[in-house]
């Protein structure tokens, strides 16, 4: 009989729900300051996952959320990246 695999989960910070790892994009914040959206979820730096879903991204562009998670000013253009980022999977 073989154990089923662990799926990791993390949380968004956006909708503060539980999904698993595949379901989120990941953004970092490396030590050089710069932030972007890591699509491998395997850089390192201090990280925050979002939903893969527009209107989730759109709402932590509104108010900028990640910005607060990630302790520095987060520009607009890498929240243009998770929409292209979240367009592209969906047109798959």
């Amino acid at each position: 009989m073989s154990m089923a695999k662990k799926i990791p989960l993390r949380k968004c910070v956006v909708t503060n729900e539980m999904k698993p790892k595949k379901e989120l994009i990941r953004v970092v914040r490396n030590k050089e300051g710069e932030v972007f959206v890591d699509v491998t979820g395997k850089k390192n730096g201090r990280g925050a996952y979002v939903s893969k879903d527009a209107d989730v991204i759109k709402k932590a562009a509104a108010k900028d959320i990640l910005s607060h998670h990630l302790n520095t000013k987060v520009e607009q253009s890498v929240y243009d990246d998770l929409l292209k980022h979240v367009e592209g999977v969906k047109g798959e």
